[in-house]
């Protein structure tokens, strides 16, 4: 079970939103790839960035900073003995050119949300460009999915985009309960195991974790498929310490496989 820290950039600075409102952002530093760094020391083995002006514009807003987390990372990973430590990125990726330049920059996976939804020959398009490196990001509320940074609802089941999109070839799934996001409130379990049983890839939680009682819950179904989960405001705000959860996730890990 990977614990995953979250470093959303706006502005060039990296914060926190509460249900998606950029209006209720909370920064939580200046500079991000210190952030990043912060987070690798404390054992993160991947990383999450969110280009939230660009998930509002549609297209990359915060490239300066994205590059300069990517430097902080390969340093980390040569200065350690790190062959590579995966970074995964989403927000306002709407075309094949600007996935081969992030690709092309050191990101690892690029997450497809808001373009899938809408224009699902992109995405089935950049799966078949760039394979593997691919994950759709799928936000949903009471089961239908949102796009345009949450602000607005589709009319799709998450299910039924989640296998339309495993057919596509989609490396993984990124599902967040935005209902839950930013407010610590619990992961939605039931939501999650739901749709990795529906599915053959693994998903990626996000949304409402709070504590490691969180991780302990996700890390007894993840036999299910489930792969890690997103960590932000919780290890933010120091309800969740991501070295000791991480180490807790394992123990459990391996206790499931002896």
């Amino acid at each position: 079970m990977l614990l995953i820290p979250a470093i959303d950039l706006k502005d060039g600075h990296c914060v926190r939103l509460k249900q998606g409102d950029m209006d209720l952002a909370t920064v939580f530093s200046e500079d991000p790839a210190e952030m990043a760094l912060h987070w690798l020391k404390k054992g993160a083995r991947r990383l999450h960035l969110v280009d939230l002006n660009g998930a509002f514009a549609g297209k990359p807003k915060n490239e300066d900073a994205i590059k300069s987390i990517l430097q902080v990372v390969q340093d980390y990973a040569d200065d350690n003995g790190l062959d590579e430590i995966p970074v995964q990125l989403g927000g306002g990726i709407r075309d094949l050119d600007t996935i081969e330049r992030y690709l092309d920059d050191g990101i690892s996976y690029i997450i497809v949300g808001t373009a899938a939804v809408k224009n699902p020959g992109f995405l089935h398009d950049a799966c078949g460009a760039f394979p593997g490196s691919i994950i759709v990001g799928l936000d949903a509320k009471d089961g239908k999915v949102a796009t345009d940074g949450w602000s607005k609802m589709s009319g799709h089941e998450v299910i039924d985009l989640a296998k339309k999109f495993e057919g596509y070839g989609v490396e993984s799934i990124v599902y967040t309960d935005i209902g839950r996001d930013g407010m610590m409130a619990g992961v939605n379990i039931e939501a999650t195991v739901r749709l990795a049983q529906a599915v053959r890839i693994p998903i990626i939680a996000s949304g409402g974790l709070h504590d490691v009682r969180d991780v302990e819950a996700l890390c007894a179904v993840q036999d299910e498929g489930i792969e890690g989960v997103i960590c932000g405001r919780s290890i933010y705000e120091g309800t969740l310490d991501l070295a000791s959860a991480q180490e807790r996730a394992d123990q459990l890990t391996e206790g499931a496989q002896a």
